[in-house]
């Protein structure tokens, strides 16, 4: 006699997110780590993602001041791309007022500064052009040599002030270019919502490629080239960025799994953080007064960095010309076998296989990270000290811990995002029992709009048990050749 047969439960698409290695607070230093902990107490936020915070600002402070060396002898920007992953309700917004408040300080001097200049430039202006229309309207000009004698003595056209912008939330490409034209060399890109840049006009999918590579040349510190039809092509070098992106969970994932963002680089230039969520834990306290002093010295520090001088090109006045901070022979020696322990972890079955675009590039992160902890520590070293590299390394160890992580829980696996995609709507928007394929691609999510698209995404949803095959179904009074019974768990 047969037994009874129970069929298995359906499987979850998407494992739950494994608990990750806490943030690696210490590597900061006392003044990073100090303010990342007094932020962590002040609001209650994560604590990884407070850290994130305050890295970024300094990254985004110190990028314009210096360049640094990597073993091979080949200088890198010291500019960093963060992106934090947190659920609505875990204080992003609170998160990155906090950390970036002496960089929107320093923003309110340049400002009010820019009214004066700005006034005094339109009176220069409109001088200069007077006189420029009184030597070409001249009923005496001239001969030719004559006339440019007098254009010449009477000096260049004189220059705006520079815009008194540090940080923009959601620029495009265009107006990023157009801001670096105009403004100071050295910005950053910081968005508490950060699926307003992620899913705005500039990451669309006719602008993504163009934003990615322009992204990727500016983090490389090449050359940013803008062609305009009409007005020719413009060049801007000696252009630093610093990015922190702060995004909730679904939205991340979209961006890590957009296979056009991946192919490009891009997405091996940001450094992930996805802390556990505080909600629930959370109840007031004042904060100590431990905590206002280390808040205090973060802002005092940073604000002293943003005061010192940017190293320009000669004769220009929005171009960085940034010195290389070479390494000591100790952070040498650190920083060499850690580029061989990283290829190590790339072969077959390694740990870094599945992350390989980012561990191509954790050496580099490293040095990076590293160069902006020692110029926080002193903004007049000559040197990145090993305290300071093994430092970096931690860090980089950890955001690829982090990036490990989220592959692991299938997070950043498309077909998995786009079936869970599909389940939600077949639970949630399609009501009844049976689905056909046709519905899945005329009706269902905007990710299936093809048949072939349709059938992969339902293969994974039978496998893993949410869709069982109706060989033969009788549906509006015609045999169907796919059609599925939808399980709801």
């Amino acid at each position: 006699m047969m037994e009874d047969f129970t069929p298995e439960p359906p499987r979850p698409l998407l494992r739950d997110l494994p608990e990750g290695d806490p943030y690696p607070v210490d590597a900061l230093g006392p003044v990073l780590g100090g303010a990342a902990r007094a932020i962590h107490e002040k609001i209650q936020a994560p604590l990884g993602m407070c850290a994130q915070s305050v890295l970024a600002a300094a990254a985004l402070t110190v990028q314009g001041r210096r360049d640094v060396a990597l073993p091979h002898g080949q200088a890198r920007p010291l500019s960093c791309f963060f992106l934090s992953i947190a659920p609505s309700g875990e204080r992003k917004s609170s998160c990155d007022s906090e950390a970036l408040a002496p960089v929107r300080t320093y923003e309110q001097t340049l400002r009010a500064a820019y009214d004066e200049e700005e006034m005094t430039y339109r009176n220069e202006k409109e001088a200069w052009d007077a006189c420029r229309q009184a030597i070409l309207r001249g009923k005496k000009s001239g001969t030719i040599p004559d006339i440019r004698a007098k254009l010449d003595g009477l000096g260049p056209e004189p220059a705006p002030p520079l815009k008194p912008v540090i940080v923009c939330a959601e620029p495009t490409f265009e107006g990023l270019c157009r801001l670096y034209e105009e403004g100071r060399p050295s910005l950053g890109i910081f968005s508490a919502e950060g699926g307003q840049f992620i899913g705005g006009h500039g990451m669309s999918e006719e602008n993504q490629l163009r934003t990615a590579a322009a992204l990727s040349e500016v983090w490389d510190g090449q050359p940013i080239t803008r062609v305009r039809g009409g007005t020719g092509t413009s060049v801007l070098p000696g252009r630093r960025l610093a990015m922190h992106m702060m995004t909730q969970p679904d939205v991340a994932s979209r961006f890590l799994q957009n296979r056009v963002l991946g192919d490009q680089g891009l997405l091996s230039r940001f450094l992930v953080c996805a802390p556990a969520p505080a909600a629930g834990t959370r109840c007031f306290r004042e904060p100590s007064d431990a905590c206002r002093s280390a808040l205090h010295t973060y802002e005092r520090t940073i604000a002293g960095l943003l005061r010192e001088p940017l190293p320009l090109a000669e004769g220009q006045r929005n171009e960085l010309a940034p010195p290389v901070l070479g390494l000591s022979a100790n952070a040498r020696a650190r920083l060499i076998p850690y580029i061989g322990e990283v290829e190590a972890r790339l072969g077959p079955a390694g740990m870094y296989e599945a992350i390989r675009a980012l561990a191509n590039k954790l050496p580099e992160h490293a040095a990076r990270l590293a160069a902006v902890l020692a110029l926080v520590a002193y903004v007049h070293t000559d040197s990145v000290a090993a305290n300071h590299m093994e430092a970096g390394i931690a860090l980089a160890d950890f955001y690829a811990g982090e990036a490990v992580r989220l592959h692991m829980a299938g997070h950043d696996d498309p077909d998995l995002r786009h079936a869970q995609r599909a389940l939600d709507w077949l639970h949630t928007g399609w009501g009844k029992p049976v689905v056909m394929l046709a519905n899945l691609y005329q009706s269902g999510p905007g990710s299936l709009r093809s048949a072939k698209d349709a059938r992969r995404i339902t293969r994974i949803l039978e496998d893993h048990g949410w869709l069982v095959p109706i060989p033969g179904a009788e549906i509006d009074g015609a045999r169907r050749k796919e059609a599925w019974r939808v399980v709801r768990g």
